[in-house]
């Protein structure tokens, strides 16, 4: 007896939206719920090697928490491409700047390293405020 590998079709593959809203949300533990759903791990279907994973809307990304001490000791790099262009903000400071940047880093982080993590991860839609313009496509709650 042989047993075959199950390999969803792209026909298969039901994509949903779901809406989340952040306020108030650790946010590693944020970060790691909208990877699952971004992966499509939450689905009877899920296969690593596909990007079976459904859309999802982040919202008040500025009203996002972290416990301890990582509002001045956590720090995000970034570098121009220049000599001596290694630039450095705390996450209080990119909370203010930037809030939409914290939630798309942490979850970045979570997703493959490869093209596949790459096309999961533009399915993520991160909004700084309650608003948001994706109600066309009638995005379900998603309760934490």
């Amino acid at each position: 007896m042989k047993i075959k590998t199950y390999t969803p079709k792209p026909e298969d593959i039901q994509r949903e939206w779901f809406v989340i809203d952040a306020k108030d949300q650790t946010l590693g533990r944020l970060a790691t719920q909208v990877a699952v759903l971004l992966r499509g791990k939450h689905k009877p279907i899920y296969s690593p090697h596909m990007d079976v994973g459904d859309y999802v809307i982040v919202i008040n990304a500025d009203k996002i928490r972290v416990t301890g001490r990582k509002l001045d000791q956590k720090i995000y790099y970034r570098h121009s491409g220049y000599p001596g262009g290694l630039r450095q903000r705390t996450l209080r400071e990119q909370l203010q700047r930037f809030p939409e940047r914290v939630i798309e880093a942490a979850v970045r982080g979570m997703l493959p390293k490869n093209k596949l993590g790459r096309k999961m991860f533009k399915k993520l839609k991160v909004y700084a405020g309650e608003n948001h313009p994706h109600q066309a496509q009638k995005p379900k709650v998603f309760e934490l």
